[in-house]
């Protein structure tokens, strides 16, 4: 085992799970995103009259029970019911069996931004009305982070690490470089990670609201997620899950699995600069980016496209963009840099786990996505944002960014996989 443990395995992405409002598993996501189609509408499920935003990334029609027993889903809250739709979806993409995922050699690990949000609230709200006898004795489980790797891993019988994160909107992309970095150092085959979110909630959506994060633009919900364009006014809560099943090449080779991307790189650092606002000359981002680059001894010029954070806030927008200049320098301008997320909002601590497996899909298609409402060029973000339509390119190398509050980043740089 200690020979084992000192060689660097080659990790690669061979399952995709995702619940998003662009719908259901890879192909409906995928298929949404080449379509330039926003998800982004009227929130349907509280009143929303008092709000200064009344818009979100909604799941609509969202239906557990196809893949989790009934009496199972009313002792979790939505965050974990998204985790554990994802997870079975990225299993069932990656063909992998049920005895090959058993044991200690497979580990699961899931984070989320804010947990059982929703649960809370309604808990509460019963604590107050009812009183304490009739709060549910599943709360706790409900709404801690850590029940969605627990209860993905006794779906699959994998008694490997078993852990969670919370780190904001870096969330799902910390996960997988750390799911990452335990497949390369031998401690487990392979690694089911990702993140998932449900912060769409009347105490969320008020918190977010008078921090002044959130577009207001209520009257055109498809145009209001405006990344790096002069009228983005905030970004657009959404919510969901994106999970990737991760394996050692040579597991992966042996049973003759579909390998969409190798993950080559990953970086981790702190801005140590505010508890919400990035630096403003980017140094936390550009150093992060760096990092990745340097964990896989790929030079900046190597790289062809970024998935970007691009929250569409107006500071946030900025920052990358000179970051990514800074980093790449004469380079940055022959890069193509979309946000998916002008596509589907901002799933918080799901947006890494979800843009870690749409860069993994841009890369095995050849295929850049779009970024959508680009229509007012910004001087301060004066790169090739991909606008309004997917594009054919030769991507051997993909960064994908996710930078959360409090200062935390997190980068990922995926490869075209070749033996």
């Amino acid at each position: 085992m200690g020979a084992y443990l000192n060689k660097k395995r080659r990790v690669v992405v061979t399952g995709i799970g995702l619940v998003s409002p662009l719908g259901l598993g890879k192909e409906a996501n995928w298929s949404a995103l080449l379509e330039g189609r926003s998800a982004i509408s009227l929130i349907s499920r509280f009143d929303t009259s008092r709000f200064s935003t009344r818009i979100a990334g909604e799941i609509k029609n969202f239906d557990a029970q196809q893949f989790i027993d009934r009496k199972e889903t009313r002792k979790m809250d939505l965050f974990i019911q998204y985790a554990i739709v994802a997870a079975q979806l990225a299993v069932d993409d990656s063909g992998i069996s049920a005895e090959q995922l058993k044991g200690e050699r497979t580990g699961v690990y899931i984070g989320s931004g804010i947990g059982g949000i929703g649960s809370i609230e309604e808990t509460h709200r019963i604590l107050m009305e009812k009183g304490p006898e009739r709060v549910s004795p599943f709360f706790i489980i409900q709404t801690i982070i850590n029940e969605a790797p627990a209860h993905i891993s006794i779906r699959f019988g994998a008694t490997g690490p078993n852990l969670s994160n919370a780190t904001a909107c870096s969330t799902g992309a910390h996960a997988i470089g750390e799911a990452f970095r335990m497949i390369q150092s031998g401690i487990v085959e392979r690694m089911i990670a990702g993140g998932a979110e449900a912060p769409i909630t009347p105490l969320s959506l008020a918190g977010f609201c008078n921090m002044k994060a959130l577009s207001e633009r209520n009257d055109e919900p498809e145009k209001a997620s405006r990344p790096f364009d002069a009228k983005r006014d905030g970004f657009v809560m959404s919510e969901g899950a994106g999970i990737v099943l991760l394996e050692d090449l040579e597991s992966a080779v042996d049973r003759g699995a579909r390998i969409y991307a190798e993950l080559v790189g990953y970086g981790l650092n702190g801005d140590a600069y505010h508890v919400t606002a990035p630096s403003p000359d980017g140094e936390g981002a550009a150093r992060v980016m760096k990092m990745a680059l340097k964990d896989a001894g790929v030079p900046p010029e190597e790289v062809q496209y970024i998935n970007a954070h691009g929250t569409s806030t107006p500071y946030n927008d900025k920052a990358e963009t000179v970051a990514i200049k800074t980093v790449f320098g004469e380079h940055a301008y022959k890069l193509g840099v979309s946000s998916t997320k002008s596509m589907t909002g901002h799933l918080l601590g799901a947006a890494g786990g979800l843009e870690t497996a749409i860069t993994a899909l841009s890369v095995y298609h050849q295929l850049m996505p779009p970024t959508i409402n680009y229509e007012f060029p910004d001087p301060d973000c004066d790169l090739d944002y991909v606008p309004g339509k997917p594009r054919p390119a030769e991507i051997i190398y993909a960064l994908t960014n996710s930078f959360g509050f409090g200062g935390t980043n997190a980068c990922l740089l995926l490869k075209k996989f070749e033996k």
